[in-house]
């Protein structure tokens, strides 16, 4: 599946995509991530301490939607399912870091594990 041309600027952006999950129960956990769009895939760094890898674990089920902050009806939605990958050496996450300025890895506490979570999309809509 690929990502529209016409929305590429909102993958490059130093902003974030809400990433929708299922929780063990069936309920929506919603959060605001940074991400990096990575040769051609969303891609995000998160923690095991955090209930979205865990909730990923379970139920590899995501929705990733993205808002043109300039326009609020253009927008890009990718709905999937995941891989998840561990991250032993934290480099990806230093990736994701560099991209907005912050060592990311900072905010896990001691034993924390940082993993690689890839979109495989199943449905990618694209409103201007």
């Amino acid at each position: 599946m690929t990502f529209p041309a016409s929305h590429q600027d909102l993958l490059d952006a130093a902003g974030v995509t809400v990433v929708s999950t299922l929780t063990p129960s069936g309920a929506i956990q919603s959060t605001a991530v940074w991400f990096l769009f990575d040769e051609g895939q969303l891609k995000f760094s998160f923690s095991d301490a955090r209930a979205k890898l865990k909730n990923l674990q379970k139920n590899a089920t995501v929705n990733a939607y993205f808002l043109d902050p300039a326009n609020p009806f253009r927008f890009l939605e990718v709905r999937g399912t995941v891989t998840i990958t561990p991250d032993p050496d934290k480099s990806f996450a230093k990736k994701v870091g560099d991209k907005y300025g912050a060592d990311i890895r900072n905010f896990d506490q001691p034993g924390d594990q940082r993993f690689v979570v890839t979109v495989n999309p199943t449905k990618v809509n694209a409103s201007a």
